[in-house]
């Protein structure tokens, strides 16, 4: 292939190596010169341009890029026309890219003109998405470097397994604690994830977490003719003797790995019974964001075996996350130390659905609302208390005269609840662990439940959002690991963080409580009066 400089009429023939602009004249890169582009450049007053031509024994690039992406194409791959030296692959159908990568390494190392990208091997794909593409980097190759890369492909460089199990059984097991609203969660999660393999759950069964009452469900469900059981266990797999391998091999059936290098999703289970595969899930699986889970569930879907080379294999790239409720440092557990907890007191807002009164500043029983907060959370565990104001912020410091507290002024707080929460997370000390949010206007919340979530608060367990529940309805305030400053930061309007702690379901902590002094904010006038007859 000849490359240079040549005068238009001698570059008749030659393809144009760089987009040429001159006055009126765009000449494109990639153009083939003839007689009207020789025309247009001595017009312009081009006296040189630089183009690229084959000689013989070569081939351009469009025809190489074809060759090579018709070569890798596989099973369920179809092959886009090959257009300025690339050639794109797309899926065929939905399923599981499986890809040979000793063949792309060596197509890849033919020669630093053909280059061969794929998305990552056993990623799931839908029907008509781009899986990987051929691109030639010069103008054409010699044939010879064609040949030599479509011979390196060998047979289904990329295929695409498409997804064979559709019917799945699912068991979860109980224990004391375990919310009833957890298990619909996960349900509806586990059937998100099975959509887009056109599969379903044909039946689930809770049972007592207990060897024998699982194996029973399990053989149901086999017998129900499920291609595919997935156990969530109210307990962690910590052995291969636990509960739920033991009910595996009970019913005759074998466990073929145990633990996985991916986090989050280390304490999964790979099992089988009467030829179906069994999975034990981690507690990761009730999330629907990705996990090593997924890895397994979608390989499994498309029939594909998963070996215990495979997945000890997928420690580089396993760590999908920061685990949030791994403690860092990894130390002895300082009970007391990790209960350095501030309470942050929100009291700026401008009360519009009173219909004008500051709500903050209204009486129950001769004393302010905002007092009253104040001083349960004086009467806490809490090291410091820092009361946000902004509305009528005179008034309301006046209302907390001779209280140790420290205020913080939020300039921004018509903007909404979020900009106070901001000042407040802004304001606690760095020596604290974490701050419990308390707002201003709910006065029936007392010292003894703020306690209540700072000894809840435990980081070397894993315990980073203390919230207090009743009948799984979650209420206010909420202690916040300082693990989570940096979100609650990124808040904005008029919301509060529920959809962070949504987010973070494993490092929350429920706090049970009776009673609505959890839910009863006073907001309006009738919720006044409500709060004065409790």
């Amino acid at each position: 292939m000849k490359f240079g400089p040549a005068s238009p009429a001698d570059a008749i023939g030659g393809v144009t190596v760089h987009t040429l602009r001159q006055g009126s004249l765009v000449l494109k890169k990639g153009t083939t010169i003839g007689l009207a582009e020789v025309d247009a450049l001595n017009k312009a007053g081009v006296k040189e341009i630089v183009v690229v031509r084959l000689e013989e024994g070569d081939v351009s690039e469009d025809e190489a890029a074809a060759s090579i992406a018709q070569a890798v194409a596989g099973e369920g791959v179809t092959v886009e026309r090959a257009f300025t030296g690339r050639a794109n692959l797309f899926a065929a159908q939905a399923g599981v890219l499986v890809v040979d990568r000793a063949a792309v390494d060596r197509i890849n190392g033919v020669d630093e003109a053909i280059t061969f990208a794929t998305l990552s091997a056993f990623k799931p794909v839908v029907e008509g998405e781009m899986i990987a593409t051929v691109k030639l980097i010069p103008f054409g190759v010699e044939a010879k470097l064609r040949d030599a890369a479509v011979a390196a492909a060998g047979r289904d460089v990329l295929r695409i397994a498409p997804y064979v199990i559709k019917r799945v059984g699912v068991v979860s097991t109980l224990l004391p604690g375990l919310s009833p609203k957890v298990i619909d969660k996960t349900l509806r999660v586990t059937a998100e994830r099975l959509a887009p393999a056109g599969a379903s759950i044909i039946a689930e069964r809770r049972v007592p977490h207990d060897e024998a009452a699982l194996a029973s469900s399990i053989k149901e469900l086999l017998g129900l003719g499920a291609e595919l059981v997935v156990v969530f266990g109210a307990s962690a797999i910590a052995d291969r003797r636990d509960v739920i391998p033991a009910a595996i091999t009970e019913i005759g059936g074998a466990i073929e790995h145990f633990g996985m290098p991916v986090d989050p999703g280390n304490l999964l289970l790979i099992g089988s019974a009467a030829g179906v595969p069994v999975l034990g899930a981690p507690g990761c699986a009730r999330s629907p964001v990705e996990n090593g889970f997924d890895w397994v569930l979608m390989r499994l879907m498309a029939g594909l075996k998963v070996t215990r080379a495979e997945i000890t294999g997928m420690g580089v790239g396993g760590l999908l996350m920061e685990i949030v409720t791994r403690p860092q440092p990894r130390t002895v557990a300082d009970t007391e130390a990790s209960r350095n907890v501030a309470a942050i007191v929100l009291a700026a807002g401008r009360s519009t659905r009173m219909g004008g009164p500051n709500k903050l500043l209204a009486e129950i029983d001769g004393k302010k609302l905002v007092r009253i907060v104040a001083e349960q959370a004086l009467a806490s565990k809490a090291t410091e208390v820092i009361v946000v104001t902004g509305h009528q912020a005179e008034l309301v410091e006046q209302a907390l005269a001779g209280l140790n507290v420290r205020f913080v002024r939020n300039p921004d707080f018509a903007g909404g609840l979020a900009s106070s929460v901001k000042a407040g997370i802004a304001a606690v000390p760095d020596s604290a662990d974490g701050a419990v949010v308390c707002l201003g206007d709910m006065p029936l919340i007392d010292a003894q439940l703020i306690d209540r979530l700072i000894e809840t608060f435990a980081p070397d367990r894993g315990h980073l959002i203390a919230v207090p529940v009743s009948d799984g309805r979650r209420g206010n305030p909420v202690l916040w690991s300082r693990r989570f400053f940096k979100e609650l930061m990124t808040l904005e309007g008029d919301v509060g963080a529920r959809h962070l702690i949504a987010k973070h379901t494993e490092a929350v902590a429920e706090v049970p409580v009776e009673g609505n002094s959890a839910f009863l904010d006073i907001d309006t006038p009738q919720a006044l009066e409500a709060a004065r007859r409790s």
